[in-house]
């Protein structure tokens, strides 16, 4: 991992030249050391036998994503922008984990190799968060990929002659997704920079932009349904995306997950839309905002963190909606965060069992879901799941609010970091506000937050815990 993260470093020196690299050295000197780094562990580990146990893996999982966060940050420090050690780790944090809150300002005129950066680091993330989701935290029954794991090895040995192919497989539909995404924005007027940065955290769910207005700077609402689209394929399974390449067609909008998905994206948006044009004092134009409230609330939904607009403004009634929607996330085995659609289906799914048992105690009733029985384990771990997540969002919230923030700063910005949403809500971390103003204690503290939502918050916890490391 570290050999691979060192040629991504070198290719916004690669792609850019000149004047558009000033700060080719420290990407050369990043480089270097973290393959320095993976040579070495190459070097001291040659020939040794490989006994991944789970217990290995835990270790393999957590540390690796919190080493490779620290790794990517090294270009933000030793760049000549003056960035400090703190903020550099937060911005690689960000990148890696695909969650989009930033600490940098002046995005319009900052160096455009950083920027290129920051967007790999996202699109690299992405297709690490799906490999994770896929192949490793169902082997170490951890994640929402649990669920789905079965039905996907069941079809690997039915359609695929082995994992390898499912691994290439769901590589080419990331990166013709990718291609795809950077040539239509291109195509609809952003210039060739832009249109790539913004392809590759589109796809990724990241929210990286090239400017401090986000989307914003380009003022064009077919761009803005573009990235709607994006956004949506993103947050979607991807194995199910190389089941319909290798002819189950339909398989996809028979998964009850993408189905409730793309029925909140299309109900929400239109009845916030004619909600905010009944309360509207000026002219409202319908078109435009629905086409806006309907990317903004796909940006939350789907944790990419992109904005068109201070949707924090847009009253009450979005406020307080768009502070729920950072819990729902995509769906699993896709690059989005959050709590995933799978588990509200499963929680309605055990509310209608507990109320069908106080009505026929004797009742024998079966839980299904995608047409599949669904276990006590799944179930179990589901709740347990949902309580160390509202437990990690109360003890990231109030060390927040230790640190002197306001309520509304303190608990969305614990909400965005352990659900890779991005922006906040309030007037400082908001979509109209970035990170920057915050104390250097906070940014830690949310780059861990960041780091936990990302892993699913289990694998860190395990990790973590006593009777892990006894024996």
């Amino acid at each position: 991992m570290f050999v691979l993260l060192s040629i991504f470093m070198t290719l916004p020196v690669i792609l850019l030249s000149g004047s558009e690299a000033p700060n080719a050295m420290a990407f050369a000197e990043s480089a270097a050391i973290v393959f320095a780094l993976g040579l070495l562990g190459i070097v001291t580990t040659y020939r040794q036998p490989r006994d991944l146990k789970p217990r290995f893996m835990f270790v393999l999982t957590v540390s690796s994503w919190f080493i490779i966060a620290l790794l990517s940050s090294l270009p933000f420090y030793l760049s000549d922008n003056g960035i400090s050690m703190t903020d550099a780790l937060f911005e690689g944090t960000s990148g890696i984990t695909t969650t989009g809150a930033t600490v940098l300002t002046g995005l319009d005129t900052m160096d455009q190799d950083l920027l290129l950066w920051r967007s790999i680091l996202q699109w690299i993330g992405g297709i690490g968060i799906i490999g994770m989701f896929v192949a490793v935290l169902p082997f170490l029954r951890v994640g929402g990929m649990r669920l789905f794991a079965t039905e996907s090895s069941e079809w690997t040995d039915k359609a695929l002659p082995r994992m390898k192919t499912l691994s290439r497989g769901l590589l080419l539909v990331y990166v013709v997704f990718s291609v795809t995404a950077v040539m239509t924005y291109w195509l609809s007027g952003m210039s060739l920079f832009d249109a790539f940065n913004h392809g590759l955290t589109s796809i990724a769910t990241g929210g990286f932009s090239t400017s401090d207005s986000s989307m914003g700077k380009f003022d064009s609402d077919l761009i803005l349904l573009q990235g709607t689209l994006f956004m949506m394929i993103g947050s979607m399974p991807f194995f199910l995306f190389v089941r319909e390449m290798h002819g189950q067609h339909g398989v996809l909008w028979r998964d009850q997950q993408v189905r409730l998905f793309i029925t909140i994206l299309l109900v929400i948006p239109a009845l916030l839309t004619l909600h905010r044009w009944y309360v509207s004092v000026e002219d409202f134009d319908p078109i435009h905002g629905y086409v806006a409230t309907l990317f903004n609330v796909t940006s939350v939904v789907t944790t990419t963190g992109y904005a068109s607009e201070d949707y924090s403004a847009w009253g009450p009634l979005a406020f307080v909606l768009f502070f729920f929607l950072m819990f729902v996330g995509g769906c699993s085995g896709s690059t989005a965060g959050g709590m995933k659609i799978f588990r509200f289906q499963l929680s309605l799914i055990v509310l209608r069992e507990q109320l069908m048992r106080l009505l026929h105690p004797r009742a024998v009733l079966t839980r299904n879901y995608n047409g599949r029985a669904v276990s006590d384990e799944i179930i179990s771990s589901m709740i347990a799941y949902s309580f160390i997540f509202l437990l990690s969002l109360l003890i990231l919230t109030v060390a927040l609010a230790a640190l002197q923030l306001d309520f509304i700063t303190s608990i969305s910005g614990a909400l965005t970091a352990l659900t890779n949403v991005g922006p906040g809500l309030g007037a400082i971390i908001g979509p109209a506000g970035t990170f920057a103003s915050l104390p250097d204690a906070a940014k830690w503290i949310l780059s861990v937050g960041m780091l936990m939502g990302r892993l699913e918050i289990l694998s860190v916890v395990i990790v973590l815990s006593p009777a892990f490391w006894r024996s």
